[in-house]
């Protein structure tokens, strides 16, 4: 058996080695709590010139898979992406944008078109004209709820769109998933509605986790402390005890650091104390419990340690500004289920 990592000796590449095992067991618990539900999928075949706009949904993600032809894509900030087939988009802001044939193509938003449904929150919309018998581009779309559970805060660093091609080096297992899309797509097999809704909330979970290993370099906050085995061992027992009531000296012996230089480094990352970030992570899932889970109060409180139903809402209401009571009658927003 091999022995514990602490206990291996230091050498750059084992040291390597041991960030890397690290940052994924810390990544794989995160990803654990997230959380990708379709809300509405289209499958779209147009002619030559289209124009397809969506609206802005807080709390949601948008999805478009280029099975046939090409489109553009147009972000709210004007930027374009040319779209290819086997080219997927992920948005995870749920920002307004469109999908064009060229620049100075009007479009219509995809509640305007007429659809028929395909399968269970699938439906088909065909604005190829009749004088063209088979269309130039066959997409899929999907708008999904997007929680992150514990690690809301990774969705605020993540940009409007994340282009992925049929063959990019990155998302190196999402070759075979939209080589699944595409057939799914053009052969109409029995059920394959239902199969392209599944495929696209794996592909869009494979995005994600590939973003936080490979995409975000450039990237700070929580995804910098991924990338420190100091702060990613304290991340990773706050995520895996939500309910235990952490002291700075306890996360700072998870971290194997002095106290005061854990405090100082992780507020220097993360932008807030670690006795913070650890209530906040908690009221995060805390609210998921509640709202999507149906959980009652009592039984979170219990959940997380709390004496008392009093004791929990005092302490959700410190984070959130609002008791927990409320949660399940203010409107949904941007996939937090607390606010930041």
């Amino acid at each position: 058996m091999m022995p514990p990592l602490d206990f291996l000796p230091e050498t750059l590449i084992m040291h390597e080695n041991k960030h890397f095992a690290l940052s994924s067991e810390l990544i794989s618990e995160l990803l654990l709590e997230m959380r990708l539900r379709g809300v509405q999928y289209r499958r779209l075949q147009t002619g030559s010139e289209f124009g397809v706009g969506f609206s802005n949904r807080a709390g949601h993600a948008y999805f478009h898979y280029i099975a046939v032809g090409t489109a553009l894509l147009r972000t709210n900030d004007g930027t374009l992406h040319e779209l290819k087939a086997g080219s997927m988009v992920f948005m995870p802001q749920g920002e307004d944008h469109q999908l064009i044939s060229d620049v100075s193509r009007p479009f219509q938003h995809i509640d305007t078109l007429g659809a028929a449904p395909l399968g269970e929150a699938v439906s088909g919309i065909n604005t190829c004209p009749s004088s063209h018998p088979t269309p130039s581009t066959v997409l899929f779309y999907g708008c999904m709820e997007f929680d992150l559970g514990g690690m809301q805060g990774l969705g605020k660093l993540m940009p409007q769109a994340i282009v992925v091609e049929a063959n990019e080096q990155l998302y190196p297992g999402l070759v075979p998933i939209l080589g699944a899309m595409k057939f799914e797509i053009c052969s109409g097999r029995a059920g394959f509605a239902g199969i392209l809704a599944r495929l696209a909330e794996v592909a869009a979970a494979m995005i994600v986790r590939g973003w936080i290993e490979n995409g975000s370099e450039n990237a700070a906050g929580l995804i910098a402390a991924l990338r420190d085995p100091r702060l990613a061992r304290a991340i990773l027992a706050i995520h895996r005890d939500t309910g235990r009531e952490w002291s700075v000296a306890e996360l700072a012996a998870q971290s194997h650091v002095s106290r005061s230089v854990f405090a100082e480094r992780f507020k220097s990352v993360i932008g807030i104390p670690p006795l913070r970030y650890a209530r906040e992570v908690r009221m995060r899932i805390a609210g998921h419990w509640i709202i999507h889970d149906k959980l009652s109060i009592d039984t979170v409180a219990l959940r997380l340690g709390y004496a008392s139903q009093a004791a929990f809402s005092r302490a959700f209401k410190r984070i959130n500004g609002y008791p927990p009571g409320a949660m399940r009658h203010r409107p949904a927003r941007s996939g937090n289920t607390v606010t930041e």
